[in-house]
């Protein structure tokens, strides 16, 4: 972008409110301006009204604008001539002046600000709200109704001592439910940039309806992970924006013995992108090595290598689609979908729908394919 060009974009939008510099009315949010005349003499609309909601706290800058306003700091950060004919401009503040630097990084760590990926991850410099706060990680949900199309009476896998040889009793309809948290243990690793999260899930099911057996809990799977996650802030085709890159350690496991033990560990990948109301998350992964103890040896041809979710929100109801393959071809092409959805039907909680096809829905089941189903609330969902 040309400096000339440049120079009323970023007057406009970096600078909306730098000629009210005099102290804010008593009870206003903290740096809004100082009274509504300063607001009143802005001469464009979208300025006028995000001054008055910045003077009265009432709602946070627009994602799209704190996205414009980074792209200009950008620029002008790239550039010294524009940088100074911004600076000269009597319409200026001092305060700029005299901090432009400041100003512009301030204003490039702020991109994305209030976005689907940012409300989740705190990516945003002013986001950020501190660490060991328990925060909101995958679904939380109760399914009492959760059937599958193929019972796996008898789980098996390459290695002998982790596979049944005697057939379980085990009914087609069962209850599911997950917990799943994060709290971050580091913050501002590279400045305002990199923190380190820490996540648990913890996905059960259960035969809450086999009387005869004891009405056992069949499968619980545990999933600790560690993750650093960096902000990013590029623009791609059709508005989406890459927000964010994460790379961690995931180690999932049943807690249980022989022949039903399963277990893995991971290096995982997480790159995240949104736009508006929708968020894409791409998660390749890399397997580490069990050695020769290890209870499931072929179960990236099954679960896979690499899975993305794509979610959308809109009007309290929130859908996500799931989407996970082997990366490979052949008889070794596998994978999974899974659909849930998110809908209101009380104020402290949703109902949700879930839908899965393919290998893998829990790890006991990695290399068993079916259909489930399964119907119950939520009390969080993705967003």
């Amino acid at each position: 972008m040309k400096p000339t060009v440049l120079l009323p974009v970023a007057l406009s939008v970096a600078m909306p409110f730098a000629h009210a510099q005099t102290e804010p009315l008593p009870g206003t949010a903290p740096n809004a301006p100082a009274s509504l005349e300063a607001c009143a003499a802005l001469e464009q609309d979208a300025q006028r009204l995000a001054c008055f909601d910045t003077m009265t706290g009432r709602i946070a800058r627009p994602t799209q604008q704190a996205d414009l306003a980074a792209d200009v700091a950008r620029e002008l950060q790239a550039n010294p001539a524009a940088r100074a004919d911004v600076m000269a401009d009597p319409r200026a503040s001092n305060l700029y002046r005299h901090d432009a630097g400041a100003l512009l990084a301030d204003t490039v760590a702020n991109a994305g600000q209030g976005s689907l990926l940012d409300s989740r991850w705190e990516l945003a410099k002013d986001s950020k709200l501190g660490i060991f706060n328990l925060r909101a990680y995958k679904p939380v949900y109760l399914l009492p109704v959760f059937w599958s199309s193929d019972v796996n009476n008898m789980p098996s896998s390459p290695n002998p001592d982790s596979t049944v040889t005697t057939p379980q009793s085990l009914d087609s309809l069962e209850t599911k439910f997950q917990l799943s948290f994060k709290t971050k243990a580091v913050e501002n690793l590279f400045g305002s940039n990199g923190d380190i999260w820490m996540g648990y899930t913890q996905s059960s099911r259960w035969q809450t309806y086999n009387g005869d057996n004891s009405r056992p809990f069949r499968e619980t799977n545990y999933e600790p992970e560690l993750l650093a996650v960096f902000r990013t802030g590029y623009g791609l085709p059709g508005g989406w924006r890459g927000r964010m890159l994460g790379v961690g350690i995931n180690h999932q496991s049943n807690g249980r013995g022989d022949p039903l033990s399963r277990s893995w560990n991971r290096v995982m990948f997480n790159v995240g992108f949104d736009r508006d109301d929708w968020a894409l998350m791409v998660r390749p992964w890399v397997r580490l090595s069990d050695g020769s103890e290890d209870d499931n040896p072929d179960i990236e041809d099954y679960i896979g290598r690499g899975d993305m979710t794509l979610t959308h929100v809109r009007g309290g109801h929130q859908y996500s689609l799931m989407a996970r393959h082997t990366l490979r071809g052949g008889d070794r092409s596998r994978g999974a979908l899974q659909f849930d959805w998110g809908f209101p039907i009380h104020k402290n909680f949703r109902g949700h729908l879930e839908v899965f096809h393919g290998y893998g829905e829990s790890l006991i089941d990695y290399n068993h394919k079916a259909t489930y189903v399964g119907l119950g609330i939520s009390l969080l969902e993705w967003f």
